[in-house]
């Protein structure tokens, strides 16, 4: 009975759960006044540094030019100093390796002297470079255990904070990590990359039409969904412990049928938990705006406001870390798996991703001029063009073995890549490929350059849940992205893809203009191409559907199902051409990144198919089997009473019987499946773990969860669904 008193005494737990934490005073203390004094902000780079050092590093930030050493060592003067009064005692060069986490080395400030004392010393090398080991990270090949060497390199575009910890603070500093060899072996140095290839190019447009714009930058607001449990439940649970989502679990009686978590009232436990993670969030300079209930129960959304995709990345993952931390001061567990609970919804990350000049004008809003128009119009295509030419490696950004729970129901987008216009732009599209014939929707005709466009409000259509990538009045909402994922891989795409429409539009206009020809002429006759080109990406119905899986089969649009359907796509010759062209992927690098995915999803489910199998043998089949003793006592002392044992008994014990020995049957033939050889290359091993054990661990559950219906509530080792998601 002790797993059974186990589940029992974490109810309880949970039941009698009260907080004796200090409460929150936004009253004495103004949530504004705490906003980024945890941050090396430009505001304290002005205030601190000498006059030619700011203008130095902020040329720096806005143009990328290289820091001269003599700054970067006022720089780390000045940071150290403002650290140590924050009571830092340690810094730390804090960097994305291709783990999907952060990492961090922590360095003292103190160095010992001659007399026997200490002095604090922080130098400009110390900043701008760091030295940790790059051969215990994912590589793909990169580096071997032997070829340790590795170097992290300041971002000075992503501002330094401070991390508070209850005995002391932590200076960290936004890095880049590449290996000796110079390739990256991070997610930042791609997508410092991919925004820099997307300036370029875009700054050519924008020149044709005037601007005097110097740089372009993608934004990024990532709508971050996730789930809070109770600890309790959490640590008697080896299933999430260990692979973060439940690989057994009763469908329970209630779950979002009711529809009454969504936008519900938050409860107060959940509250206290979400304001403090703000509070820490804004000490840290993250601009965080929405929170409430998702549609599943126990299923919550934090959002922050748009940002430049750099700083948006790294404060996504900050905010991850951040709940994460604050959860368990409440007694609670954060899950960003995006799919903990089968049969509710799974947690996206709905990255809305849009582009900006340095000027602060927003490439993908429709504008209220003729000129505004044109140039709207010619982005807009410019990202048809590109989804439609890369939808497959769109699909890649978001290909996980967690996301393939998730893609293509409870809300979730479908993993056919198509884009959601609404109704009012579609039919603008449709009267550009036209010609210019008259609206039936609003306005006249569409002569660009010359007549204004219909007016294009913020919400200029209704809102489609099963679109992976819908345009929402002024940007794309990309829908697909998983919850636990960094969003530096998505944008690294959607940054390249566009870069390079965007790059052959220039190509086509610049010619023209330099041929003496009129802009608005070669503007309207090139834009019916585009959109005929790139029309079939184009979808507004419901992604859901099979009539859509068969239509967009029509239009050949790919379906990569999966991830290992998906996964060859990143170094096929369309996509090494592509990165290799605009320098944010080499052919080598790539190829890493091919080798890691695939590697991880194979780790991913192995772990998946060990605990599969030992929650059944050593949780599930003994409380079975307890029960079945049960049972069948029961049933021996009424024939030695003399009386006959009831056909419903009887029945009872023949199925509780029968499905522990499928249960059985069905947990050696998968330890059977993860023990045999697998031929091939990495790609063979990842089909085996998709085709051969992640069936045979859904047979497996199917006994387990038909176990669960059947054996005694005292006697059932696991929190259920029902406990887990609804007991706060």
């Amino acid at each position: 009975m002790q797993e059974s008193s186990a589940r029992q005494s974490a109810i309880s737990a949970v039941t009698g759960w009260s907080s004796n934490g200090t409460r929150l005073n936004f009253k004495e203390t103004p949530a504004r006044s705490l906003f980024g004094v945890n941050v090396f902000s430009d505001d304290v780079m002005r205030a601190r540094l000498p006059e030619h050092v700011y203008k130095a590093i902020r040329k720096t930030i806005k143009k990328g030019l290289a820091l001269d050493p003599g700054v970067a060592d006022i720089v780390a003067t000045v940071m150290k100093e403002w650290a140590i009064e924050k009571g830092a005692t340690h810094y730390t060069h804090w960097f994305q390796p291709l783990t999907g986490l952060t990492a961090e080395k922590h360095d003292s400030f103190l160095s010992p002297t001659e007399a026997g004392s200490a002095i604090a010393e922080f130098s400009g090398k110390e900043l701008v470079r760091g030295e940790p080991d790059a051969s215990s990270f994912p590589s793909g090949g990169i580096r071997a255990t032997f070829e340790a060497r590795g170097y992290t390199a300041w971002d000075p575009t992503s501002p330094a904070f401070i991390l508070e910890n209850p005995n002391g603070t932590t200076l960290c500093i936004p890095t880049a990590f590449c290996s000796w060899t110079g390739e990256a072996l991070d997610k930042k140095t791609p997508l410092l990359r991919s925004i820099e290839a997307l300036s370029k190019q875009a700054l050519r447009i924008l020149k044709l039409f005037g601007s005097e714009a110097t740089s372009v930058y993608t934004t990024a607001g990532p709508e971050q969904e996730y789930f809070l449990i109770d600890q309790n439940f959490y640590f008697n649970r080896p299933d999430l412990l260990n692979a973060g989502r439940t690989l057994f679990g009763a469908k329970p009686p209630k779950g979002q049928e009711m529809e009454d978590h969504y936008f519900g009232t938050i409860p107060e436990r959940v509250l206290a938990c979400m304001l403090e993670t703000e509070t820490e969030l804004y000490k840290l300079g993250v601009p965080v705006k929405t929170r409430h209930n998702e549609v599943a129960p126990a299923q919550y959304e934090i959002a922050p406001m748009f940002e430049n995709a750099n700083i948006a990345t790294d404060h996504n993952m900050l905010i991850m870390e951040t709940m994460k931390r604050v959860a368990g001061r409440y007694g609670l567990q954060l899950l960003l798996h995006e799919k903990p609970f089968a049969g509710v919804n799974g947690s996206g990350k709905h990255v809305n991703w849009s582009m900006s000049d340095d000027l602060g004008n927003n490439l993908l809003k429709p504008g209220d001029t003729p000129h505004e128009n044109a140039q709207f119009l010619i982005f807009l295509a410019a990202v048809l063009k590109a989804v439609h030419k890369h939808a497959e490696l769109l699909r890649v950004a978001v290909a996980t073995a967690a996301n393939d729970h998730r893609l293509g129901a409870n809300e979730a987008p479908p993993a056919i890549i198509s884009v959601f216009l609404g109704d009012q732009l579609q039919d603008i599209v449709e009267q550009i490929e036209k010609g210019g014939a008259k609206s039936t929707k609003q306005g006249g005709t569409m002569t660009i350059g010359v007549t204004v466009l219909p007016p294009l409000p913020r919400d200029a259509g209704d809102r489609n849940r099963t679109s992976p990538f819908a345009f929402t009045g002024n940007k794309f909402e990309y829908r697909a992205v998983g919850s636990s994922q960094s969003i530096a891989g998505p944008n690294i795409v959607l940054n390249t893809v566009v870069a390079e429409a965007v790059d052959e539009i220039a190509t086509t206009l610049e010619a023209a203009v330099a041929a003496g020809k009129d802009l608005n002429a070669e503007i309207q006759a090139l834009l019916p191409k585009l959109i005929a080109e790139s029309k079939a990406v184009i979808f507004n119905g419901d992604g859901y559907s099979e009539a859509w899986h068969k239509e967009a089969e029509k239009r050949g649009l790919p379906n990569r199902k999966n991830t290992v359907d998906s996964i060859p796509d990143l170094i096929g010759p369309k996509s090494i051409a592509l990165f290799g062209k605009y320098g944010v992927f080499s052919e080598r690098e790539l190829h890493s990144r091919y080798e890691i995915f695939l590697e991880n999803y194979i780790k991913t489910i192995s772990i998946e198919a060990q605990l599969t199998a030992q929650i059944s043998n050593r949780q599930i089949l003994p409380a079975a089997l307890r029960y079945q003793s049960q049972i069948a006592e029961s049933i021996a002392n009424l024939k030695a009473a003399g009386i006959a044992a009831p056909k419903a008994q009887v029945d009872l014990l023949t199925e509780l019987s029968g499905t522990i020995d499928e249960l059985r049957t069905k947990t050696l033939d998968l330890i059977k499946t993860q023990e045999g050889h697998v031929d091939g290359d990495t790609l063979a091993h990842a089909k085996h773990s998709r085709d051969g054990l992640i069936p045979a661990m859904l047979a497996v559950r199917a006994a387990g969860d038909k176990l669960e219906g059947i054996v005694a509530d005292d006697l059932w080792p696991l929190p259920t669904y029902q406990e887990m998601l609804f007991i706060k």
